[in-house]
Parts: structure tokens; C-alpha cells; sequence
């Protein structure tokens, strides 16, 4: 269970074209406050992993054939604690997974990858933006998928079938993806050098503000089926994007939605966030959005990419 957010307990599944696996970890928090992770596994592959001084190596061996890369989650909350307590855990929890992200970037700046974290609300046209993405950047950049949803791995085929590799992750009850996962999924899809890996995280306005997956940037997508006060309602991601898309603007004769007032908005809890405007339906703004792309890129290609730099946009 999140500890952060108080999101419910589950298994975490990633899948690809690999096989089944699961590990069993146990964690003790400095408050005393322990979890574990039940895993289950298929075919033997040994890993290692080392995530910052102060983690221990994690032994998994997985068991892959065709299927799926499954491994459980459960973490118990413990009722009455105190506030100070549970700032304490949270505290705890993003240390760590900060280390994790700390790893992940360390290895795709390394490759010249560039990593966007894509945050939406569900509903908001993410993977169908990512396919005219790909179609966008097809004939000039490498590009691979990692799919975050609570369930199904109907995402990841769509991406799949415009001949681009993607691997899901189901995060069972959880409301978001951290770096651990996406350390395992990168690992599992071996991402391209010089390639473009994009994060579609769980459709969620709020915890994916606060955990950092070792991506370049996150781009925080609005359709306009959404209201304008979104940014207000949900500062925290607003101002962790480096990038706002309005999206499905071919909508905005039969909506009432005013594109002025949400930038105004988003630039109230950020100042610095670039907006682009676009369709994916119809491609309009698709070229602007795929030239900011490139430019990210040209930047993650010389392998020294500072943490959250900042990207000029159209």
C-alpha cells in the first residue's frame, strides 16, 4: 500500500513478451514500520541491483517464458498513527524512492535516452497522443513504451502495434508508478542508446507529482473536456511538469472551456511550465509538440542531462 497517498494494496505485474516472475522482499522503515513484497517466478534469470549507498542489493530471480513479469505487492499501513509518524514514513518512502530515480536517470543519461513522464487525468487521450507521437518521430528516433495502469494490457498492444516495443506494468490498487518499477521495466526493455523512452504513468492528477521516476521531464497533458481550474485543484503536478498539452482542442467549439484562462492558471502555481495546444485527432499542434520532443532530446544525447533542466518550448 502507498504510504504516501493511502492507495489500497495489490500484486504489480509487468508484462512483456518475457515471462512470469515474482521476488519476495521485506522492508523495515527507521520507524520500525515493515512491508513486504511476495513474488512468484517462472524461468530463472539472476539480477543484481544496487540503488544508492544506502540500499542493499536486491537478489530476484525471474522465470520467464511467454506471458507475463509478475511480481506482488502488499504493504500494511498501522492504524493509529501519528501524524508526525506518518510524515516520517512518507519521508522514508520518497528517500528511497528518490535513490531508485537517482539510479534510473544515472543509467539513461548514460545512453543518451531521453525519459518523459507523460501525467494525465484517465481519459485524457494519452496513449492515443502517444500513437501519432510515434508515427511523429518514426522515421528520425528510436522509441520505446513503458505503460503504467492498475490493470489490463491493452495500452501496451496498442503502442505494440505501431511496431514500437512496450511493456506494461499493472499496479494492481496502486494509483501511480514509482522508480522501482520502472527500474525493473527499463531493465526488462532495454531501451535503444540514443532512443526516446516514454513513461505513460496511471491516469491520476496527484501522487505522480510527488514520485520521481528518473525521467527528463513530465509533461502534464489537459484535454478540454476537463475544466480550467484543473491546474488550481491539482497544483503539485502542475508544478512539477515542465510541459502542459492541452489536448483534443478539435473539441473546443462544442466545449465550454477557455484556453486563456487555463494557462493563466497553470502559470500561477508555475511560471516557468511551457503550453502547447493540439489535436491528435486531427494533427493539429503534432509537429510542435514533436519539434519540442527533438529538442529534449538533442540535449539527452551528449549523456549529461541535469535532473529536471528545462526544455524551451514553442
Amino acid at each position: 500500500m502507498c504510504s504516501v497517498c493511502g492507495c489500497g494494496a495489490g500484486e504489480t505485474r509487468i508484462e512483456n513478451a518475457g515471462g512470469r516472475h515474482a521476488h519476495d522482499h521485506h522492508h523495515t522503515h527507521a520507524d520500525g514500520v515493515s512491508h513486504a513484497h511476495g513474488h512468484e517466478h517462472e524461468h530463472n534469470v539472476h539480477h543484481d541491483h544496487h540503488h544508492g549507498d544506502d540500499h542493499v542489493h536486491h537478489h530476484h530471480d525471474h522465470r520467464h517464458g511467454e506471458g507475463a513479469i509478475t511480481y506482488g505487492q502488499g504493504h500494511a499501513h498501522v492504524p493509529g498513527l501519528s501524524r508526525a509518524r506518518t510524515v516520517a514514513i512518507e519521508q522514508e518512502i520518497l528517500s528511497k524512492n528518490n535513490a531508485y530515480a537517482a539510479d534510473n536517470r544515472a543509467h539513461l543519461n548514460a545512453q543518451g535516452i531521453l525519459a518523459l513522464n507523460l501525467v494525465s487525468s484517465p481519459g485524457s487521450g494519452k496513449t492515443t497522443l502517444l500513437v501519432k507521437t510515434i508515427e511523429c518521430l518514426a522515421a528520425e528516433l528510436a522509441v520505446a513504451v513503458v505503460e503504467g495502469d492498475q490493470e489490463t494490457s491493452n495500452d501496451a498492444a496498442r503502442i505494440r502495434a505501431t511496431g514500437v516495443p512496450a511493456i506494461q506494468v499493472n499496479t494492481g490498487k496502486g494509483c501511480h508508478l514509482d522508480a522501482h518499477m520502472v527500474g525493473h521495466a527499463i531493465e526488462h526493455l532495454s531501451p535503444a542508446a540514443d532512443s526516446v523512452l516514454f513513461i505513460e504513468n496511471v491516469g491520476n492528477l496527484v501522487c505522480p507529482a510527488a514520485f520521481d521516476l528518473g525521467e527528463a521531464h513530465k509533461v502534464v497533458i489537459l484535454s478540454v473536456t476537463e475544466g480550467e481550474d484543473k491546474p488550481l485543484k491539482y497544483p503539485d503536478m502542475f508544478h512539477a511538469a515542465d510541459l502542459m498539452i492541452i489536448a483534443k482542442i478539435d473539441l473546443l467549439p462544442h466545449v465550454d472551456f477557455s484556453v486563456a484562462e487555463t494557462i493563466s492558471n497553470a502559470r500561477k502555481v508555475n511560471p516557468r511550465i511551457k503550453v502547447l495546444q493540439l489535436s491528435a485527432r486531427t494533427g493539429e499542434g503534432l509537429e510542435a509538440w514533436c519539434q519540442w520532443i527533438k529538442a529534449a532530446h538533442a540535449m539527452a544525447g551528449v549523456g549529461r542531462l541535469p535532473a529536471h533542466s528545462v526544455v524551451q518550448g514553442s
